[in-house]
């Protein structure tokens, strides 16, 4: 079979590069969301291949939706996260799932750095009160209390973006410690063995943990009284790790100083008590939104699928399903 040949099923929107490659490539059957309904018996029967989006819900491909196609193969996602589909369920009926990670790596530690040293220095801010006038008519913009100096950064998640984001806060001369559900081999970092335990160790928080059941909320109140009155959160992970609520008053009341957010739980919506909130910088998830990065994201969904239907490998499976990432014989 060749690429000609392989129908690929995408779901809901997808980059336009990713998109128009697919099209001149492949077969391909577009619906608006993971429907089995929008999709034909005969298309059914037919597709090969899913692609997932970056507009799906957690959990919205499930084996009852992959189900529905009996000669399914793989799903090819993009983005990193990819909470939207059952990766462990996949992997029981034998498929692959495919993500775009280490293309983005850099972009998002840039953006994570870029987080931390605008909710630190407050540099948003300072920029404001410069093309508001106030420089003229009330002088320099106040001394920030926070700084960088004599900081030390605890990372959630330490993967490929986390450990992109240690190398650059590296070269800022801040000591590095993680949590992961096990320590990291060859890394000289300090592990701590619960989040809690982390964040009683540094007063700097930075969550690129994914977005599953045993992250959901994981930065609640505990977590961040254990952080304290000087504690920095950053979140460029995924925004169901942290209790929303919780954050929003551990902000108001000063149990910690600052927080900088890219990742909501409910995007596009964003708590009116963060958004409120003078201590919190916020951005609309756009860690990895460069024109750059994100063709280099929409490439590598395609090439998965290119690769798996020439070659029977593919490129950059999720751990979930790497046992079926190369075609049996």
């Amino acid at each position: 079979m060749t690429v000609h040949d392989y129908p690929i099923l995408i779901v809901g929107r997808l980059h336009a590069h990713a998109a128009a490659r697919l099209r001149e490539i492949f077969p391909v059957v577009q619906i608006d969301g993971p429907d089995v309904a929008l999709v034909s018996e005969e298309d059914r029967q037919r597709i090969r291949g899913i692609v997932g989006t970056t507009d799906l819900k957690a959990s919205s491909l499930d084996t009852a939706f992959a189900g529905a196609f009996p000669k399914l193969e793989i799903m090819s996602s993009f983005g990193v996260g990819y909470d939207h589909i059952d990766a462990g369920d996949m992997a029981k009926l034998g498929l692959v799932v495919t993500n775009t990670p280490d293309v983005l790596s850099g972009e998002v530690a840039d953006t994570a750095v870029g987080l931390l040293l605008n909710t630190v220095r407050e540099l948003p801010k300072a920029e404001r009160w410069l093309r508001e006038g106030n420089w003229i008519t009330k002088g320099p913009y106040p001394l920030t209390r926070g700084t960088l100096r004599g900081r030390s950064v605890g990372i959630f998640g330490l993967g490929r973006i986390g450990l992109a984001i240690a190398h650059r806060l590296e070269a800022f001369g801040l000591p590095i410690s993680y949590h992961n559900r096990r320590p990291v081999a060859d890394i000289a970092y300090r592990y701590h063995a619960s989040l809690t335990e982390l964040a009683v160790a540094v007063d700097t928080l930075i969550c690129v943990a994914p977005g599953d059941a045993s992250t959901d909320k994981a930065i609640n109140t505990e977590v961040l009284k254990a952080l304290g009155s000087n504690g920095v959160f950053i979140n460029v992970g995924r925004g169901s790790s942290v209790d929303e609520d919780a954050l929003a008053q551990a902000l108001a009341d000063g149990t910690i100083m600052a927080a900088g957010l890219d990742v909501f739980a409910h995007e596009p919506h964003v708590p009116e008590t963060l958004l409120n909130a003078e201590n919190a910088t916020l951005l609309p998830h756009v860690a990895s939104a460069s024109q750059a990065t994100r063709q280099a994201m929409a490439d590598l969904v395609v090439d998965n699928l290119i690769e798996w239907v020439e070659r029977g490998r593919a490129l950059t499976p999720v751990a979930e399903t790497r046992d079926f990432a190369v075609r049996k014989a």
